[in-house]
């Protein structure tokens, strides 16, 4: 589809390939595309982030907790079968990313929620908010599971005298920590109506993510070898959890949902811009990752935790800055994926009725309290990782763009031009269903051979 298209009113684009989802580059650069209002047809203010910044925040929500289980990623699937998922699941994330800048575009919608409703009506939005609330929860009760898998050991490096105690095995014990952090920390902070301050944490998260890596490349030689692989055994070229695999990669690298804010805060938001800022992130991301996914599989192999830092000492000084980073970094991100979680019950069950301090008060704290229950029981984050990327955030990032865009586009929807869509689609329904089962699957048999969470100090 070339020439010049206008979609009533909202967007004038022009020299759009629709085949290759792209705009032409000697036109939209010299131009600045504004968002419109949908009902006055009048420019919608945006703040003007620069490229550079916009860089920072998508390569900060790409490159999320999810970093620390890619280890464990790679040993589920094999050391090459691994490798080139990430590398092709970082492919899929930035072409889908553009694919809903450019339905976006098509079809004047702002929000994901509004993309989702505009396309496939009041169905499409209930799907839609059911899943991005999954992936919410799954984050919610990720970071709790991380909190205690860092900060018990920090604790007992900081105090050993304290923690030999009985008082202190208590207080540092995993069970205490968790419900500390949930009660005084995190749902306090999540009872806050407007979070926006914390968002700002941007460049705190890259540095975490930036000290977790290179501890884990500078103390994996030197801890003890009995903590590392044994010596001569055998890196595992494919293995059996391809799809277990798949869904951590994909928890770890979908940003979906926050795409349209980053989008939408370019100080000229047009198309080309915007996909230079995905391509430069995801390759940022996608090599950041490759070298903790590489890195920490090679020094453990079989004994790979789905939390990396786990497989250190909890006296190893490095490794407990980057616990404690990365844990400070969680308290700050709760309270966001507690509000997405809130918005979703809100938009599904009082979308029409005024805001009200007592109903606030009680979803906040039953989503806490809920994710404070998953926290306590789950002791593999490997295994949370699995099931949110695969239930959750494969069909945010793998069905709905590219089937919004098969409604969006003009012209036969089924032809060479959506061929590349209704792959995504299809894959993307395969790996929800089996990812999910297969977790599930592997879940029980981890309950079975470890015993309950409960037993862990």
């Amino acid at each position: 589809m070339d020439g010049s298209i206008e979609h009533a009113g909202h967007f004038r684009l022009r020299n759009m390939d629709a085949a290759g989802s792209s705009f032409s580059a000697d036109h939209s650069r010299d131009r600045t595309d504004h968002v419109y209002d949908r009902e006055s047809d009048t420019p919608v203010h945006t703040s003007g982030a620069s490229m550079i910044s916009s860089f920072f925040n998508l390569t900060n929500a790409i490159v999320g907790a999810g970093v620390i289980g890619l280890p464990y990623a790679i040993q589920q699937a094999g050391f090459i079968i691994g490798v080139l998922m990430i590398i092709v699941l970082a492919v899929l994330v930035d072409w889908t990313l553009r694919v809903l800048a450019l339905n976006s575009k098509l079809s004047g919608q702002q929000t994901y929620q509004g993309l989702v409703e505009h396309c496939f009506g009041r169905t499409g939005l209930l799907a839609n908010s059911f899943f991005q609330g999954a992936m919410a929860g799954g984050g919610m009760a990720s970071f709790i599971v991380i909190v205690g898998d860092t900060l018990p050991h920090v604790l007992f490096a900081l105090m050993p005298t304290i923690g030999q105690t009985g008082f202190g095995r208590f207080v540092f014990s995993r069970r205490f920590v968790i419900a500390f952090f949930v009660i005084f920390m995190a749902y306090p902070l999540s009872l806050y109506r407007d979070v926006g301050k914390l968002s700002k944490t941007s460049a705190f998260a890259v540095v975490a993510m930036c000290t977790i890596i290179a501890s884990v490349i500078i103390e994996g030689p030197r801890i003890d070898p009995e903590l590392r692989a044994e010596r001569g055994s055998p890196v595992v070229l494919a293995n059996t959890g391809v799809f277990q695999a798949v869904g951590i990669i994909t928890f770890a690298f979908v940003c979906h949902h926050n795409s349209f804010m980053i989008y939408g805060s370019l100080r000229k938001p047009t198309l080309n811009r915007y996909f230079e800022v995905i391509h430069i992130s995801t390759v940022i991301a996608t090599v950041a990752s490759l070298i903790i996914a590489v890195i920490g599989y090679i020094y453990f192999r079989e004994k790979t935790q789905g939390n990396i830092l786990n497989n250190f000492p909890q006296d190893n000084l490095l490794i407990n800055i980057a616990r404690s980073l990365f844990a400070l970094n969680m308290i700050t991100t709760f309270p966001m994926e507690t509000l997405v979680a809130r918005e979703v019950i809100d938009q599904l069950m009082f979308r029409n009725e005024e805001f009200s301090m007592k109903r606030h008060v009680i979803i906040t704290t039953v989503l806490c309290a809920l994710c404070l229950v998953v926290g306590e029981t789950v002791c593999n984050l490997g295994v949370l990782l699995e099931l949110t990327g695969g239930l959750s955030a494969s069909f945010l990032a793998f069905i709905l763009p590219p089937a919004c865009y098969i409604k969006l586009c003009s012209g036969p929807k089924l032809s060479w031009k959506t061929v590349p869509h209704w792959l995504c689609i299809c894959f993307g329904f395969t790996v929800m269903v089996l990812s999910t089962v297969l977790s599930i699957r592997h879940a029980v048999v981890l309950q079975e051979a470890n015993g309950s969470c409960w037993n862990l100090q």
